[in-house]
């Protein structure tokens, strides 16, 4: 069972994952740009395909335990984990900080899984989860900084590229860099620029760039709730000095505008973490190629706030 990051990686869980996951649709949204509908996979994220990678390879290895798995996760992460789980048929326990939206809580508690809500920050959720691992002898997955879930994350690229040829450029939200990571290790082996968006005060990994290590960064932005991470993952910080990498920055007024424009434009609901990427499209000071794909990442949101009368 491969324990590294690369394209080989990235094509075995392809391989795993086939018929368990929806292959991305991807369509035109203005000249030159398409989007990667992958709002629309199981679990209302890409979270759902390195879970899928995650378990089936340790199922495959006789490494799953029978106290089955937990994670610690602001939602998306748990919500996969605990999917993949049901379908391996072992239990699943997601902690969460407590300030969790409570759309995904109760997501979570519908795919069978124990939820455990403590803290208010991830870092108290991971801690809480670690105990229970070593307590119970579950196997331990992770958000986002794991080998096989960054390349089942990167299996987005390559159905990116079938399904959108002469693909130049992905633009891609970051937040503990998995998905990043693995699209951006797919991306290198075929030659696509990868720009990886940020809030502006949520960005951990053009911290670590910046530094040139990882290091802890503060979280204020209307996209924490899943762009939250306080630290990058040593994986996505080794995607982002790939050559063909570029780190921006976007203001949270231009993650809800345009979080806003995908709703009363085209009627998609995303995250305002999903927004962010297209945030960094529209206010990027010349184009960013000639074919884009902006990745529309998680649709886990409440969207009262889309919908409300008089907005």
């Amino acid at each position: 069972m491969e324990q590294q990051l690369d394209y080989a990686a990235v094509r075995a869980a392809a391989g795993r994952i086939a018929g368990a996951i929806r292959p991305a649709a991807v369509v035109p949204a203005a000249e030159g740009v398409w989007y990667a509908l992958e709002y629309l996979q199981h679990t209302g994220s890409f979270k759902a395909r390195g879970a899928r990678n995650f378990l089936a390879a340790h199922h495959r290895a006789g490494t799953l335990p029978e106290a089955g798995v937990t994670i610690a996760s602001g939602g998306n992460a748990g919500l996969a984990c605990a999917w993949a789980a049901r379908a391996q048929g072992v239990p699943a326990t997601v902690f969460l900080p407590a300030n969790a939206p409570r759309v995904k809580v109760e997501r979570l508690r519908g795919y069978g899984a124990e939820v455990r809500l403590v803290g208010d920050r991830y870092a108290d959720a991971l801690a809480a989860c670690e105990e229970f691992a070593a307590a119970s002898g579950a196997l331990a997955s992770h958000a986002y900084d794991h080998p096989l879930i960054a390349a089942g994350a990167g299996t987005l690229l390559d159905e990116i590229r079938a399904a959108l040829p002469g693909l130049d450029t992905v633009v891609v939200a970051v937040g503990g860099g998995g998905l990043f990571a693995g699209i951006a290790t797919a991306a290198r082996e075929h030659g696509v620029r990868v720009v990886a968006a940020e809030p502006e005060n949520s960005r951990a990994l053009n911290a670590a760039l910046e530094a040139g290590r990882v290091v802890d960064v503060a979280v204020d932005s209307v996209a924490g709730d899943s762009l939250g991470a306080t630290r990058v993952s040593a994986a996505a910080l080794a995607a982002a000095r790939y050559e063909d990498v570029r780190s921006v920055l976007v203001p949270d007024q231009a993650i809800t505008a345009a979080r806003r424009a995908l709703w009363e434009e085209h009627r998609i609901v995303v995250e305002a973490g999903a927004a962010t990427a297209l945030a960094a499209l529209r206010t990027a000071p010349q184009p960013l190629g000639e074919r884009v794909a902006v990745v529309l990442c998680g649709a886990n949101t409440d969207p009262g706030d889309l919908t409300a009368p008089g907005i």
